[in-house]
């Protein structure tokens, strides 16, 4: 028998068996970038005010870490999803767009392992102004 072919042979079972063991970790590379509905849970609705403590604009997601008094008195800090920094760069949100100690409003949902984590559908400034985090045109519907 050819050695070349013997060769040939050997790696393509060892790659069929590199490729077996490799498939049940195929799902997981293909959630890393998350859908909505696996992260956030639409039957826990957020309702938060809290003042802005952080504001990251790292890919491939935005966050504002806002700072909530909970009902004893505890300041809780909330990690609010935003859009990818591209996205919002587009829009013309920066994070000079989001003065840290600004007081928000954020409506939305918390995540589905009920950390202090969620993604705001609606966040107001506390003179009322929209900010329209999550990357998608205002009015162009949901």
């Amino acid at each position: 028998m050819n050695r070349a072919v013997t060769h040939r042979g050997l790696l393509r079972r060892h790659l069929g068996r590199l490729l077996l063991a490799l498939t049940p970790l195929l799902p997981q590379a293909l959630l890393a970038h998350h859908a909505f509905a696996l992260e956030f849970d639409v039957n826990s609705p957020l309702d938060l005010t809290g003042t802005v403590s952080k504001v990251e604009l790292i890919n491939p997601h935005s966050w504002i870490h806002i700072d909530v008094k909970d009902a004893e008195g505890k300041v809780v800090t909330w990690m609010i999803e935003g859009g990818s920094p591209n996205a919002l760069v587009r829009r013309g949100v920066t994070k000079q767009s989001i003065p840290l100690g600004s007081a928000l409003h954020v409506i939305g949902y918390q995540a589905r392992d009920k950390s202090p984590k969620g993604v705001g559908r609606t966040i107001t400034f506390a003179d009322g102004r929209e900010l329209f985090f999550d990357g998608r045109v205002p009015g162009a519907g949901e």
